[in-house]
């Protein structure tokens, strides 16, 4: 898939969910916002700005450990029309 514009994403206790490649970067970065930076990533942690950590993890994972027994995932897919 050369153009991820729509994924699916899914979250501890809640229903999975279709968000634009711009709701995802909202998500992300109100998730990484408001987690301790020691629970960032390391690889993640490095990059300069929010925008740029958040295009680092759609760029190079599809999940994010926000700790014990919670989850966030988000996969690219193709919406048909």
């Amino acid at each position: 898939m050369y153009e991820e514009e729509n994924f699916v994403v899914l979250e501890t206790n809640q229903e999975e969910q279709f968000l634009t490649k711009l709701e995802l970067l909202e998500k992300l970065q109100n998730t990484l916002s408001q987690m301790p930076i020691e629970d960032i990533p390391l690889d993640v942690r490095k990059i300069g700005s929010l925008i740029e950590q958040v295009n680092h993890l759609i760029d190079t994972t599809c999940e994010l450990d926000l700790g014990p027994g919670r989850y966030l995932q988000w996969y690219a897919v193709r919406l048909e029309k």
